[in-house]
């Protein structure tokens, strides 16, 4: 007979294994790309996806509904923040002036070189 709770366990650790390799990989974009715009954006979607999975494999370890929901508020919370944040960082750059790499080469434009 299949044991429920053993398959609850891997579904769970399964998802926040997956959450982590997102923050992981999120964190070596953010060290590896090469301007700040898709810095931000590796930093921004595996922040949002790397929490949310990590989340949901939390929920399904909760003991009581009562944390699943405050898990799940706080999972709308990131899922709705994080974006926005990411957003409005890229948009002050943006406005001050900062423009992204351009060209095949990846120079910043008006650089001369």
């Amino acid at each position: 007979m299949i044991d429920l709770y053993l398959i609850r366990d891997i579904v769970s650790w399964a998802l926040m294994l997956a959450g982590g390799l997102a923050v992981v990989s999120g964190a070596i974009g953010l060290v590896r790309f090469p301007d700040f715009f898709t810095r931000l954006h590796a930093a921004g979607v595996t922040d949002t996806a790397g929490a949310e999975l990590i989340i949901l494999g939390m929920m399904l370890q909760s003991p009581t509904w009562l944390h699943v929901a405050k898990l799940a508020f706080i999972g709308a919370f990131l899922f709705l923040t994080s974006p926005v944040a990411t957003h409005a960082i890229a948009h002050a750059a943006w406005m001050t002036g900062f423009k992204p790499m351009q060209g095949p080469d990846l120079r910043y434009e008006g650089d001369g070189k």
